[in-house]
């Protein structure tokens, strides 16, 4: 695998969207082939996908594809302002606070820091929750059929890929892993078009 091929055919197959936000970065100390760090309110861009370019070619190539594709559609889908409870309650605790501080009122002040802290910390979990991860390995396989992928190539060749990621990696499938795994399995053992109504 010539690297610089690699990166180049890497930035092909992500969507444009993809090309704004994130960068590719080669780590080789790592110990995961990929990692996708959730990225900070204050980035505005550039978000990092460390590769582990040693470990990275030994997957197969469509399982690079769908496992890239993967951490790519998860960084473009964090949207820290979009209109929703949780920001809305961010904002206003932080206004809050504001308010509160110049009339120095220490209640105030931590009333609304604590609502701040609470709404950051659901928003923060809701992007690692399962029913997400369900979502983001299918939003996934739908920009993969975009490239050229069946949708059950697609599934089946991120589903090799996260096992086999775990067999590289030395380590066991985490739970929500498990639960990707049996998700993936359903749709590529399923050829009904009903199956597949929430990707499309």
């Amino acid at each position: 695998m010539q690297l610089d091929n690699e990166i180049s055919h890497l930035l092909d197959l992500m969507p444009a969207s993809g090309r704004m936000l994130t960068k590719i970065i080669g780590r080789t100390g790592q110990s995961r082939l990929i990692e996708a760090p959730i990225p900070k309110p204050w980035n505005k861009g550039g978000y990092p996908i460390y590769i582990n370019f040693d470990l990275w070619k030994r997957l197969s190539r469509p399982e690079r594809d769908l496992l890239f594709l993967r951490a790519v559609t998860f960084l473009i889908s964090i949207q820290w302002f979009k209109p929703a409870f949780e920001q809305t309650l961010v904002v206003g605790s932080l206004f809050g606070l504001i308010v509160e501080a110049s009339q120095q009122d220490v209640v105030g002040v931590a009333i609304s820091a604590g609502l701040g802290i609470l709404a950051s910390q659901r928003i923060w979990r809701n992007y690692r929750s399962s029913e997400r991860e369900l979502e983001i390995d299918e939003s996934a396989i739908k920009t993969a059929t975009k490239r050229g992928y069946s949708q059950i190539k697609a599934a089946k060749s991120l589903l090799d890929a996260l096992e086999n990621s775990a067999q590289i990696e030395n380590r066991p499938l985490k739970f929500s892993e498990l639960m990707r795994c049996q998700n993936l399995k359903s749709l590529c053992t399923s050829n009904s078009k009903e199956s597949w109504e929430k990707i499309n």
